[in-house]
């Protein structure tokens, strides 16, 4: 089955969201065998709209929109979808109770404009959405597929998680492909694909190296009939890499570095501290972005300036001898930050996220200091990229060597 998706809505066009939502289908379709050829984005103008439905329409078999349910008058998707088809659409007399309770239970008015959002076609059948107001359409017509949903991400996600997936995957005839991802880091991408081997020319599961922010993502996708045959065909597979990878492998597929490390603390029942200077508090947020992270993180201390540093615990004497961005001084701020927090463990780091040197040091040098009970590590690091991009990497590298450091502790 060919699919393509529209995204709706002027908004995308002038850049002032991103299409989010087409990514999100787009890493949908292949786990139900369906094959995706075409992303649109189109404004809320009526004619337009209606030449990519009609070309859509034509020449795919399923057609996924997003976004123009809404009541206003350039919310237009269910007209268009009307023309489309040739159908006029009325109101569902369920359809508008549901929608006056809606309402009712936040205890206001509904607007009348609202009541296009409990108008149908006769081939279309409504998707409820328990999160919004804007109930979806599911048309099948003349062999075809149109599904239209919601714009705001957490309504689409909600309708296509609960009633547009189990819908198409009734529907698909071409088996479904499973996809499992390994995450490694530590080692390089030319490594990894010397490691992957002979499995790279494996044709069913097919294997894919990728570089990301996190380290390298090793893909492995199988099609087969059901999901037990796929991940059947994976295993084999997963288990080869698995032994090939080692220390390098530290998660798969929608775990995260952050939490990784936060459960080996809860496991060493460990606690964890941090000071923060170049990343202004981004490597609390990080770690704090992991639910249950209260367990094992005590705090952290944003100390940009020097003044901060000492007011906190950082020693004078050290700052003045080796300056206030080298290692010496991150690991300073990695044991005040324990001291004050009372951590097991804890993370310091310094450096220079830009625009201008600072103390002979380039911008992107950063340095991270690591301190717990057995003794202190440092970290060097030379990022680029822009002021953003290099409080990212130096965060997400302060992790890595937390795990590092934890595996480490673990081996001694």
């Amino acid at each position: 089955m060919k699919a393509e998706i529209v995204s709706i809505g002027t908004e995308l066009l002038l850049g002032e969201i991103t299409d989010t939502n087409a990514a999100y289908l787009a890493s949908e379709l292949p786990t139900l065998g369906i094959d995706l050829y075409y992303i649109s984005q189109v404004g809320d103008n009526m004619d337009r709209l209606y030449e990519v439905f009609h070309r859509g329409w034509s020449r795919s078999d399923i057609l996924l929109c997003t976004g123009g349910l809404g009541p206003t008058e350039d919310d237009l998707t269910r007209e268009t979808i009307a023309k489309l088809t040739g159908e006029k659409m009325a109101i569902v007399s369920e359809m508008e109770k549901e929608l006056r309770a809606f309402f009712g239970r936040r205890n206001f008015p509904m607007p009348e404009n609202n009541l296009k959002q409990a108008m149908l076609i006769p081939s279309a059948k409504a998707l409820p959405n328990p999160v919004g107001t804007a109930p979806g359409w599911f048309v099948e017509k003349g062999g075809k597929i149109l599904v239209a949903m919601p714009g705001p991400p957490r309504e689409l996600r909600h309708m296509w998680e609960n009633q547009v997936r189990p819908r198409l995957l009734q529907r698909a005839k071409a088996g479904i492909l499973v996809r499992r991802t390994l995450k490694v880091t530590g080692i390089s991408e030319g490594a990894i694909d010397e490691l992957c081997g002979e499995l790279l020319r494996s044709t069913n599961p097919t294997i894919g190296v990728y570089a990301k922010p996190d380290g390298i993502h090793v893909r492995l996708g199988a099609k087969a009939s059901d999901e037990a045959a796929a991940r059947a065909l994976i295993y084999p597979a997963e288990v080869k890499l698995r032994e090939r990878f080692g220390q390098y492998l530290w998660g798969a597929d929608e775990e995260t570095m952050p939490s990784v490390v936060g459960k080996m603390l809860q496991e060493r029942r460990l606690t964890l501290a941090t000071m923060e200077s170049c990343t202004g508090g981004l490597l609390a947020n990080t770690i704090t972005d992991v639910p249950g992270s209260s367990a094992y993180y005590k705090g952290g201390l944003v100390t940009y300036s020097t003044d901060a540093k000492v007011a906190n615990g950082v020693d004078p004497e050290v700052i003045q001898t080796h300056g206030v961005i080298s290692a010496e001084t991150a690991v300073e701020m990695a044991k005040a930050a324990r001291k004050a927090l009372k951590a097991d463990i804890a993370i310091g780091i310094t450096g220079v996220a830009g625009p201008a040197e600072q103390e002979g040091k380039a911008v992107g040098t950063v340095y991270i200091g690591i301190d717990h009970s057995r003794g202190s590590q440092t970290f060097a690091g030379k990022y680029p990229g822009t002021r953003l991009d290099i409080k990212n990497r130096a965060a997400t590298n302060a992790i890595f060597q937390l795990r590092k450091t934890l595996l480490d502790l673990q081996g001694t």
